[in-house]
């Protein structure tokens, strides 16, 4: 799916702003069909924004089932006759859209973007009206999954029921991105795939369009960042040589613009798009992963898109300040944990050089023990794992021209140590190396590496593990042993590189004793420390991703105090000690470290 931008030939007009919003306890909303006329006795809600933190109602915050959201639009005039799209860019979890009172979507999935063809119901030159209802729901059919517990005792009212998921952050939902109307002629182009590789001093852009019809023709042409011209063609599929090529790299990025240009049979510009590209190769090799053939070792972290008062809505002053952080402290990549983030932040990713693991939301997939069943018929079934096909499908579809993404993560801490994992995870392995077989694919573990059953179909072994926080707790003499234990393992059973992509310890801001004790910022910095030294001792380690990159919102629990506070920085982005400590490291470290 193209992201809806301004062209020669496309228009857009944001729907971005104060909505009117109705939250629906009982769900009577679609059996009253509210959507047929104005929303009744709603308040102001801003989108994009989660609306679980823009009241002072905590029912709101925990609400479970359908909200509802409305706006009007005008159309204008001068688009009678085009082709008229609705974008909805995220909307958590499930959702229903109308216009003016006429279905046109439905969609499962809250973290990424779909859109409706409006042509026939949207009226240009007067006001329409957009309603969509959203539900926040999760059950083992969703990613992430959960599921709704009921209370049949006197100790609850008749009805309570709570959401159970089995992932660490807070289940902020409504609509978290822009929502976008716009334009195009009949004869449009569909969609553009490009790939990209290097032969000597050129460049090789590999490109294909889609078009809605076969009898247009199709022209491209490459500028450089100066607006010269580097390369031309004609025909919805081919290859373009860039003599002297620029190459798009971590921290140094440079990219490209292609422009593709669709005429009609007169020989009209009936449509035009514009995306920019970054000429780059990624392989893995061995214990090496090579970007421009280069090794590359992976310094940062795992993130999540959540900020005051907004939660997961798109805040492009948030997102700068991340970036601004990220080259702070000398990082150079992060993994989108755990669900796909919002393209407008790839694109800073783009242009800052940053490098990107991009992950499904895929987590949750276990129990944290080895005992409890999850891939059964009531459970993650044949239903989810089409679901997580359809999801993969769509994330690849989305973000496979970002030459910042070089890998695909297919899950977070899913039970890989189960027989009935084998099968789900080889499906959806060869469906992603099947949609792109340019970038290496990986799963980021839980088990051990004498557990895991599912590691041999992936590139890179990718490790979440808490030695001295969630296992021994406060034994910080432990952790040297452990983490060399079990990356060692990792590697002799299976013989790939391998990225710590999660390690670390919660610390509140202020908290300070030495000797260090839990919760003090001395013993998240130390923590750390001790899983360096590991890993600079350990030559197919590539790789260290801290948990987290800043303190995050989740449900409320006797192991969390307002939220997790596993990050360097504050939820406000304010470094803590261990912060410091890390942009010393990997200043130091350059960009790659010499291992001892």
């Amino acid at each position: 799916m193209l992201f809806p931008k301004d062209t020669l030939t496309r228009e857009i007009k944001d729907l971005s702003g104060i909505w009117r919003f109705k939250a629906d306890p009982d769900n009577r909303g679609r059996e009253e069909k509210w959507h047929h006329q104005p929303l009744q006795d709603t308040i102001p809600m801003p989108v994009p924004a989660s609306y679980n933190d823009i009241t002072q109602d905590a029912a709101l915050r925990d609400h479970i089932g359908d909200v509802w959201y409305e706006q009007t639009f005008i159309v204008p005039r001068s688009w009678s006759g085009d082709r008229m799209m609705l974008w909805i860019g995220s909307a958590c979890h499930h959702a229903v859209v109308w216009v003016n009172g006429v279905e046109v979507a439905s969609h499962k999935g809250g973290f990424l973007p779909f859109e409706a063809d409006i042509t026939r119901v949207a009226v240009p030159g007067r006001e329409n009206r957009v309603t969509i209802v959203v539900n926040n729901v999760l059950n083992w059919q969703t990613l992430p999954p959960g599921r709704i517990k009921t209370f049949d005792d006197e100790k609850h009212p008749e009805g309570y029921r709570v959401q159970e998921y089995f992932h660490d952050f807070f289940n902020y939902a409504g609509l978290h991105r822009p929502v976008k109307l716009y334009r195009t002629s009949g004869l449009f182009i569909q969609d553009i795939t490009i790939t990209t590789d290097v032969q000597g001093e050129s460049g090789v852009v590999g490109y294909s369009i889609e078009c809605s019809q076969p009898e247009g023709e199709v022209r491209v042409k490459l500028l450089d960042e100066d607006g010269k011209e580097a390369a031309t063609g004609k025909g919805s599929s081919g290859t373009l040589q860039v003599e002297n090529a620029r190459l798009w790299k971590p921290l140094q990025a440079y990219l490209y613009t292609l422009h593709v240009e669709l005429l009609d049979s007169y020989g009209q510009l009936a449509d035009h798009y514009q995306l920019q590209v970054g000429i780059r190769t990624v392989k893995v090799e061995g214990t090496r992963f090579l970007i421009n053939g280069e090794r590359f070792y992976f310094k940062g972290f795992g993130k999540h898109e959540d900020s005051d008062i907004r939660g997961k809505g798109l805040d492009q002053a948030v997102n700068v300040k991340d970036f601004n952080l990220l080259k702070w402290i000398n990082a150079n990549s992060f993994r989108t944990s755990h669900y796909p983030y919002a393209e407008e932040l790839l694109e800073l990713a783009d242009r800052e050089g940053i490098v990107v693991i991009g992950e499904v939301p895929a987590v949750g997939f276990t129990f944290f023990n080895y005992n409890d069943k999850v891939y059964t018929p009531d459970q993650a079934n044949e239903e989810t794992l089409a679901h997580h096909h359809d999801v993969l499908s769509d994330l690849i579809a989305r973000d496979k021209n970002h030459p910042s993404v070089v890998m695909w993560s297919l899950a977070n801490e899913a039970a890989t140590f189960q027989d009935e994992a084998v099968p789900y995870f080889r499906q959806l392995a060869d469906t992603a190396r099947r949609l792109d077989p340019q970038r290496p694919i990986t799963i980021v573990q839980w088990p051990l590496p004498d557990k895991c059953k599912v590691a041999q179909f992936f590139d890179v072994i990718c490790v979440n593990r808490y030695y001295s926080w969630y296992q021994d707790p406060g034994a910080l003499e432990l952790v040297e042993h452990q983490v060399e234990w079990e990356l060692t393992n990792w590697y002799r059973n299976f013989g790939k590189p391998v990225i710590m992509t999660e390690y670390g310890a919660d610390a509140i801001a202020g908290f300070h004793q030495d000797p260090p004790v839990m919760f003090t910022e001395e013993y998240q910095e130390e923590l750390l420390t001790r899983y360096h030294n590991v890993f600079d001792r350990l030559d197919f380690v590539i790789g260290e991703h801290v948990w987290a990159f800043a303190d995050f919102a989740t449900k409320q629990g006797i192991t969390r105090i307002n939220g997790n506070k596993k990050g360097v920085f504050t939820r406000q982005r304010q470094p803590k000690a261990a912060a410091r400590m890390l942009r010393s490291r990997w200043g130091e470290m350059g960009e790659y470290p010499e291992k001892l």
